[in-house]
């Protein structure tokens, strides 16, 4: 569980990415596909969206893309320890993915307790796995939503064709904006009518809640009370919204009972209230900061017009953390913002300084970065696709149809719904990134790593719906204190998402036990620091050791939490502790687990070798 690989760390000496390196690949079909970053290109890439078409080429990484210390270590890839590895992959890999697909099979005695969730597919005459509502909601509106981002986009791309009017005076304080003149008058109409299109007249409540948000910001930003008050309205809110069923009109007064006659396309207007209230927060604090700033003696936004005024692209952290002048949060951007169409149904979420800022100087994302990230998101759709078409495991997982499962089985169900959750989330969430990094915006990306390529259960938060990750860590747990009041601010941390996800026990539980599964990796990196042990022999080894702990752990509680529940959770525990055959096959699988972190470590120290700090 100590750290491993080694984090670098402020000051440490940089090595740029080689392309001529030894390491890099050679075949010109691999490197053509793969740049020059080879087998670490696989992993999405976090560094700026402007200097990725560059780096891919084999370009230098620019000052927005860790690079990686002196201190990354020769390649293991050819050596007899991992070629054992590699046999090891070569029987387990296949093995986990013919059981799922031998129990999806009308030769399973459980196959017609589950058959009533199956629909008919498109892939090969087999049938479908339709049992997910949240992905079922998604899928069916695909070529709608397609057809809405091509039009927004071509909207987009005419609007900012169409002569302007000049400016009849124009700020002198202020850098200038490389954004069109009509970017914000197409934006606040098609705004308008998506989100009626969305909420029909349940928009009249959400844009209530919006500028009574608005209001609240502006009259206590800059006082002692501001964060509390911001959150605590925010968060009474998001309960209250909950709890009342989205405030039905009919409930409210019967006068009002006309008002359901059209409730748009998403009626249940208060489930995506839980992103929108995180960018009320977003707002708020990022102008109660800004006002602090100002009543400080500092003009708010200076720093940021000085980085503008280099006529150079703001990295995501000046982005984010760079107030703007304070005529910059105004309402009509605060609006556009809160509403903002490709990122308003799911996010990826940004902060109101990140926004407005692209808002005024648009982001240069190359059409090769865009393609490519398009090439990413058609891959993971069709994974899924096969999966719901040959892995019938969350059907299984609904209608409970393991018993008389073997250990083996029983830990397939689990694994491979874990996966259908990751893709679930990432499918809709690189859907909406790519519609805004087509129309000019750079959001940051919420899943960085596969499910199944993590070994730390402090890295997994911070791939896993990154964007939200950063989000806490900016509004919740540095200002608890962070890394000085780790536990306890971890605790309140995994209590507020839990509740934000869901007002349920079981998320409560997961928020709790995710906390908990924590405590032991903090320990073991102040009991056996890399810098202290990291050249020994055995600390890698060490390291696998509690990785695989970590894995299990992080199985155990992402399992409570989104897909089997605690009562399937026990049945498992039961089922593979409570047996010789299950305990056999734990050995066995712990064995495996190991190869595996060790796997994931020299992936790390590859990407450490090209330059690359993915911090996870």
């Amino acid at each position: 569980m100590a750290t491993y690989p080694p984090t670098p760390k402020a000051g440490s000496a940089a090595r740029p990415v080689d392309a001529t390196a030894p390491s890099a690949p050679s075949n010109p079909v691999v490197r053509r596909v793969l740049g020059s970053r080879g087998i670490a290109s696989l992993t999405i890439d976090t560094g700026a969206l402007s200097a990725q078409a560059a780096k891919h080429n084999g370009a230098a990484p620019t000052q927005s893309t860790a690079t990686a210390p002196r201190s990354a270590k020769r390649g293991r890839w050819h050596t007899l320890e991992f070629k054992l590895y590699y046999a090891v992959f070569v029987v387990v890999v296949p093995l986990m993915v013919w059981v799922p697909m031998r129990l999806s099979r009308p030769s399973n005695p459980n196959y017609y307790t589950y058959s009533g969730h199956l629909k008919p597919g498109w892939i090969a005459g087999r049938l479908r796995d339709d049992s997910d509502f949240q992905y079922r909601s998604f899928r069916d509106y695909v070529p709608a939503l397609v057809c809405i981002m091509g039009v927004y986009l071509a909207l987009s791309k005419l609007f900012t064709w169409l002569p302007s009017p000049a400016p009849r005076y124009s700020r002198v304080d202020a850098a200038a904006s490389t954004s069109s003149p009509n970017r914000k008058a197409f934006l606040t109409v098609f705004t308008a009518i998506f989100v009626f299109a969305l909420h029909g007249f349940n928009s009249i409540k959400l844009l209530l809640v919006v500028v009574a948000n608005y209001a609240l910001s502006k009259a206590v930003g800059g006082t002692r009370v501001a964060p509390v008050v911001v959150f605590g309205f925010n968060v009474a809110t998001l309960f209250a919204v909950h709890w009342n069923d989205g405030f039905e009109y009919a409930r409210i007064s019967p006068a009002l009972a006309w008002l359901e006659v059209f409730k748009g396309l998403l009626p249940r207007w208060q489930i995506n209230f839980n992103i929108t209230m995180l960018r009320l927060v977003s707002f708020g604090l990022d102008y109660h900061w800004a006002q602090c700033e100002s009543e400080a003696g500092a003009a708010a936004g200076r720093a940021m017009g000085e980085v503008e005024r280099e006529d150079r692209e703001a990295t995501y952290v000046e982005r984010t953390r760079l107030t703007q002048a304070m005529h910059e949060y105004s309402l009509g951007t605060y609006l556009l913002y809160v509403l903002y169409p490709p990122l308003f149904i799911a996010g990826p979420i940004m902060t109101f300084n990140d926004f407005a800022h692209q808002l005024r100087r648009p982001c240069a994302i190359e059409r090769t970065t865009v393609v490519r990230y398009a090439a990413r998101f058609v891959v993971s759709l069709l994974t899924m696709e096969w999966i719901l078409h040959y892995v019938y495991v969350n059907a299984i997982k609904d209608a409970k149809a393991w018993v008389g499962a073997s250990p083996m089985e029983l830990s397939m169900i689990g694994f491979w719904n874990l996966i259908i959750v990751w893709l679930k989330l990432l499918i809709p969430w690189r859907f909406f990134r790519l519609w805004a990094m087509a129309d000019g915006v750079e959001a940051p990306e919420n899943m960085v790593r596969c499910m199944a390529n993590n070994y730390s259960t402090l890295g997994f938060w911070r791939s896993w719906h990154r964007s939200y990750n950063l989000w806490i860590v900016r509004y919740i747990y540095v200002p608890l204190g962070g890394s000085r009041n780790q536990i306890a601010a971890t605790l309140l941390v995994f209590t507020f998402v839990a509740l934000w996800h869901d007002l349920s026990l079981k998320l409560l539980a997961w928020g709790w036990l995710i906390t908990f599964f924590i405590v032991p990796e903090v320990v073991a990196r102040k009991a056996v620091p890399y810098s202290r042990y990291g050249g020994a022999w055995w600390f890698r080894h060490l390291a696998a050791v509690g990785g695989v702990g970590n894995v299990l752990m992080m199985m155990t509680g992402n399992l409570v939490g989104f897909a089997i529940g605690t009562d399937g959770m026990r049945y498992m525990i039961e089922q593979l502790l409570g047996s010789a055959e299950g305990m056999q096959f734990m050995l066995a699988a712990c064995a495996t687990l190991f190869v595996g972190v060790q796997v994931m470590f020299e992936y790390r120290e590859e990407e450490l070798r090209r330059g690359i700090d993915r911090k996870c």
